[in-house]
């Protein structure tokens, strides 16, 4: 045993033993510290990420640093404010009063069917019209958690708030037009008649037929689909993917910058007092006026209009849409299936015409008429 204990190692075992210990020892550590660095190299990036993925605060009117107040506003049920603009006959004595819900990329003074009535009509008729910043655009305060029904129950309470009675009419463009949906819904029972002017879609509504809505999807360009496509699937990065150079962004959003630049078939007045209000549309932000827009309008919907009953079975008010048949941005083929779906809906389809129809002269007499007189408009 004493032997055994005291057995020499001879020089070679044990330059051999060192070596494989040292061998053990620097393959362990190494691998040790390359796992740490990775992890920390993952969670530096993905922190680096969400930081980068982030949109920048709403820029909020009437706080500081924030754009001034110019226009009259109402304070809504949550706190937020909702700034308007009245064209028209006055309020107190108006016999019809229209609410009017602006497009993409636009606010209160793009009232589209305001700017171009004639007085004769307004005298005629008694007609008064409310526009109002749709939150985020303009000087109406965000509104982080918008869906369709919350931005019908802000019609609702504006409404209420200027007296415009038990009924009233509504009218929408571009993606206004959509919205006006979302009354039916929502608020039909408040509701006197509705016009959607050349309305924006929602690819994804249940009821529409796929193959329909595929081919009308592909129509638009490929940086279009993108842009649209992200909006749905990924909402919360809508506004990265918009500003990158190196991503397609909306060309919507580009085009809508000078909105006499869309492409279209209709002669359109070049005349226009657009670039003195222009700054104030995106003046919050990108994120919530026009980027929260495109989630909303194309996000997933808790109702579809394919699935709406007539909010006015004993004909007591109508219901109409207007579409040009050459609309670049809005597929006429899905605005078409829609009038097809809803019979109950009035449809107007222009020949010749395109996405801005509403601005050529005699137009905005044609549908308000149409709207409050229906049939017996001339």
């Amino acid at each position: 045993m004493a032997a055994g204990l005291n057995r020499k190692v001879s020089p070679a075992s044990a330059r051999a033993h060192t070596r494989r210990a040292n061998q053990s020892s620097s393959s362990v550590l190494p691998s040790g510290i390359f796992k740490t660095l990775l992890i920390v190299l993952l969670v530096g990036f993905l922190s680096w990420a969400y930081q980068a993925i982030q949109p920048p605060p709403p820029n909020i009117p009437g706080s500081q640093g924030g754009p001034p107040i110019t226009s009259p506003r109402i304070k809504l049920r949550d706190g937020r404010y909702l700034a308007y603009n009245e064209y028209g006959a006055p309020k107190d004595t108006a016999k019809h009063k229209i609410v009017f819900v602006h497009g993409f990329d636009s606010c209160r003074y793009d009232t589209v069917i305001a700017t171009g009535l004639s007085q004769s009509v307004i005298d005629e008729l008694g007609v008064y019209i409310v526009s109002f910043d749709r939150p985020g655009y303009g000087e109406s305060d965000p509104d982080p958690n918008r869906t369709p029904e919350s931005i019908a129950l802000d019609i609702e309470e504006l409404a209420d708030q200027l007296g415009l009675g038990s009924r009233f009419y509504v009218s929408g463009f571009s993606m206004g037009g959509q919205i006006i949906w979302g009354c039916l819904k929502y608020i039909p029972h408040r509701l006197a008649g509705a016009s959607l002017l050349t309305p924006v879609v929602n690819y994804w509504w249940r009821g529409l037929p796929s193959n329909l809505s595929r081919e009308a999807y592909y129509e638009q360009l490929p940086q279009d689909q993108w842009a649209v496509r992200v909006a749905h699937y990924l909402p919360w990065l809508a506004n990265w993917w918009n500003t990158r150079k190196w991503f397609p962004g909306s060309s919507v959003v580009t085009l809508s910058t000078n909105i006499l630049s869309l492409p279209d078939k209709i002669v359109i007045s070049k005349r226009s007092t657009r670039h003195t209000y222009v700054g104030q549309v995106r003046q919050q932000g990108e994120q919530e006026s026009i980027y929260r827009d495109m989630v909303i309008g194309f996000g997933t919907w808790d109702f579809s209009p394919t699935e709406l009953k007539n909010p006015f079975p004993n004909n007591e008010g109508s219901v109409q849409i207007w579409q040009g048949d050459q609309d670049l941005i809005v597929p006429v083929t899905l605005q078409r299936f829609m009038a097809q779906r809803l019979p109950w809906v009035q449809y107007y389809e222009l020949p010749e015409t395109g996405h801005l129809f509403p601005l050529v002269e005699g137009m905005p007499d044609l549908i308000v008429k149409k709207l409050i007189l229906g049939d017996a408009a001339s």
